[in-house]
């Protein structure tokens, strides 16, 4: 017997309304839809009656832990139009100020992907080594989340050479913690059967289904804004784009770590060539046309596109956020997988997350089971347990680290 499970449209793992029905026989999926749009914020409409800069704030506002990738993608499209080249020093506090923000991103999803699966010690212990980026961020900006570093034609702060050396600190404490989490990832037997093989996505649905960032690089989709459509400081320093094979929560979780690594590279870098001189180009009026903006955030390709009127507000702004084009891969990524695994996949692609807590089971268009947050975790930490059980040898291994 089919049986439908509802997840939102409120529910704590994800941002805004959305809802997915995921259709089951006994334990395991066979299909799932999913429904958007049951609230629309109106940004794009608003950005029409505000001046460019006041839409850097605006767009900032779309996603909390995205908060520069939406107005770097943003200036850029107002940069296109203008043609507008910004100075050497503000490309690269724009790549300091992305990369940290993409450290920030990946702890913050780690420690709840910890949690989603029973292991709260990762939890703790991720979002612990997120406070060191939070921290630095308040330190150069005045701000631990919405930074207002992004302004058309280059950046609005500086940062500091007062503040290199704090900057360089907190990446060599830092880079250990994170090869700490790669070696738990990776040597534990529990975390490896829990993750792995667990919500697969191939290299050739995730170029069907036109999935971003980590989802796609996860499945071998060598695809990344910063490397294929250079921007900020990216084509001066010395990085490469992480890839990995299977497309499975366990490939996802890899990516994402490795990517940290990455990004402490690229700090490095950048505040070891930072050059002198100005930190903005003016843009003193922005002349009919069109623009586009990509920037790769932590969750994939974020893209703006802006069409000029010649006043001081635009005629038109768009905006595709990553999520919105991960979505479709859940199609091929939950069939066949266990209900206590729904909210891990789910929350694979990073989504962001709202404060309501309700899900019902349908059955012969009947209600007759309700489940709130703590039922679905405790299926999920459930599973886990049982995992922990039949290899009991390394039962707390991960505690012991």
């Amino acid at each position: 017997m089919k049986t439908t499970i509802p997840v939102g449209p409120y529910h704590p793992l994800i941002e805004e309304p959305e809802l997915f029905r995921v259709v089951v026989e006994g334990e395991r999926v066979v299909d799932i839809d999913w429904r958007t749009s049951f609230m629309h914020r109106g940004i794009e409409k608003i950005a029409e009656n505000k001046t460019y800069d006041q839409i850097v704030f605006l767009v900032e506002r779309i996603c909390g832990i995205c908060s520069t990738s939406h107005p770097i993608a943003f200036c850029q499209a107002v940069e296109d139009i203008t043609g507008t080249r910004i100075p050497d020093r503000a490309k690269y506090i724009r790549s300091v100020v992305a990369e940290l923000e993409r450290i920030h991103s990946h702890l913050l999803w780690f420690g709840l992907a910890g949690h989603y699966i029973g292991y709260h010690t990762v939890w703790m212990w991720s979002w612990k080594y997120r406070e060191l980026v939070c921290d630095l961020f308040e330190r150069i900006s005045g701000n631990r989340q919405s930074y207002a570093m992004i302004k058309p034609g280059g950046v609005r702060q500086d940062i500091k050479p007062s503040e290199y050396k704090g900057i360089m600190a907190a990446m060599d404490e830092l880079e250990p913690k994170i090869n700490m989490f790669i070696g738990a990832v990776l040597d534990d037997p529990v975390i490896l059967a829990r993750l792995k093989g667990v919500g697969n996505l191939s290299r050739e649905d995730a170029i069907k289904r036109c999935t971003v960032g980590p989802v796609a690089r996860s499945a071998g989709v060598d695809i990344d804004v910063r490397r294929d459509f250079p921007y900020a400081a990216y084509d001066l320093v010395d990085w490469k784009v992480i890839t990995h094979e299977g497309g499975d929560v366990f490939a996802m979780a890899v990516v994402r770590l490795l990517e940290m690594l990455e990004s402490v590279k690229i700090i490095r870098q950048c505040i070891d060539q930072m050059p002198e001189g100005p930190i903005i180009e003016e843009i003193l009026e922005v002349l009919p046309g069109e623009g586009i903006g990509t920037e790769e955030a932590p969750r994939g390709e974020c893209f703006h596109y802006v069409r000029s009127n010649g006043t001081k507000v635009p005629d038109r702004v768009k905006v595709r956020a990553p999520t919105y084009s991960n979505l479709p891969s859940f199609r091929s990524r939950f069939t066949g997988e266990r209900v206590a695994d729904i909210m891990i996949i789910l929350a694979s692609i990073d989504p962001c997350y709202c404060c309501t807590n309700r899900v019902i089971r349908i059955e012969d268009g009947r209600s007759v089971q309700t489940f709130d947050e703590k039922s679905m975790l405790e299926m999920s930490w459930e599973r886990t347990r049982a995992l922990e059980k039949s290899l009991s040898h390394t039962s707390g291994r991960l505690l012991k680290l």
